[in-house]
């Protein structure tokens, strides 16, 4: 499991003193719920990870500032991933010309090591499948990461501003590039 060291600070910020125990609670559930997937989702748009936390940090406290004004929001994980897009796009949009982030950095990071053999095959089965992946439209990218998150083909449109006709063709040309590549 994804350890995230703002983890703790963002939930410290919402003191039960400070907010009533209803919001704090809803906030924090939903913090706890999706935190981790709203920080993988930012880092596949690009943001590095400092500044990814940075902005997930930033939309849980959107969220909390919109419940605390008031607003009706239906669908708390959609908002939450749609604030996250938007604003994870003008954060890329920021930032400096960066190398991306490595394939094989996963696995240092992890610890896992198998052997130098098993190693150097996971390298390459992962370098090969991100390949792939940058290789799919900014679209089709998108679009197959929320829904790796579970959002449904509504949601990931509201997201993302298109029909969910187009999400399903999207989804449907990169699963054809990811099934040709693994069949191959």
């Amino acid at each position: 499991m994804l350890s995230l060291a703002f983890g703790d600070e963002f939930v410290g910020f919402l003191r039960p003193e400070r907010t009533a125990p209803a919001l704090h609670d809803r906030v924090t559930r939903l913090f706890e719920e999706s935190r981790t997937d709203v920080y993988r989702y930012l880092l596949t748009l690009g943001l590095r990870p400092p500044q990814a936390q940075e902005a997930a940090q930033e939309v849980f406290l959107r969220l909390y500032t919109a419940l605390k004004k008031g607003e009706d929001i239906e669908n708390a994980r959609a908002w939450i991933f749609r604030v996250a897009h938007n604003h994870g796009l003008k954060v890329r949009a920021r930032q400096e010309a960066e190398e991306p982030f490595a394939a094989d950095q996963e696995a240092r990071i992890n610890g896992r090591s198998e052997g130098p053999e098993q190693d150097l095959i996971e390298r390459e089965r992962l370098l090969k499948f991100h390949q792939v992946v940058e290789g799919l439209s900014e679209q089709q990218r998108r679009c197959l990461f929320l829904r790796l998150e579970g959002l449904r083909y509504p949601e990931i449109a509201t997201i993302m501003g298109i029909s969910a006709s187009a999400v399903g063709e999207f989804l449907r040309r990169a699963m054809m590039r990811l099934r040709k590549v693994r069949d191959e």
